[in-house]
């Protein structure tokens, strides 16, 4: 999960990355679920209905903060189990992470998350909010004083490259 790889269709060809893979038995060998990259265009485009086509019209976004596509280290305990797992999480921000599992912990499960920021460790209470089997979890952080989120949420908007190169854009126009 994670890769970038080369799809083709007929004479067409884009970049997608991998956002689960599943062994589904001896006939389908293995299945992967991809998104096509952000700037590529969709090789089967000319054999979809119009409905199809049209942008996916978005929920009511209730978060509190944008999220950033950066790999973030982090160590997660489940506080029944106490054991760390050193994991990289994903579409992070000041709330909370997408943490990439395949066998993700169930909603509702309450862990303590430590990382860096900077040179500060920082050390919160999170629950679980998703799961996705074959995916991943979906965390948010709940111990977190409002500056600290703050804080983080401008660490995240200074790494990623995306919000970087919008920031250059603007200033240069």
């Amino acid at each position: 999960m994670g890769d970038v790889i080369g799809l083709q269709y007929d004479e067409r060809k884009t970049r997608c990355k991998v956002i689960w893979v599943m062994d589904s038995g001896p006939l389908q060998k293995i299945q992967a679920g991809v998104q096509i990259v952000t700037g590529q265009d969709c090789p089967w485009k000319n054999e979809l209905s119009p409905d199809q086509l049209a942008a996916p019209i978005e929920p009511n976004n209730r978060r509190r903060f944008a999220r950033h596509r950066v790999d973030f280290p982090l160590e997660i305990r489940d506080e029944r189990v106490q054991t760390p797992m050193r994991v990289n999480a994903t579409d992070v921000s000041g709330n909370g992470c997408y943490v990439e599992s395949i066998l993700p912990l169930a909603v509702g499960t309450m862990l303590r998350v430590e990382f860096w920021i900077d040179s500060e460790k920082i050390s919160t209470s999170a629950v679980v909010r998703t799961s996705d089997p074959g995916v991943g979890n979906g965390v948010e952080f709940i111990g977190l004083p409002p500056e600290t989120k703050q804080r983080m949420q401008a660490h995240f908007d200074k790494i990623d490259p995306l919000m970087v190169n919008t920031f250059e854009r603007k200033a240069s126009e």
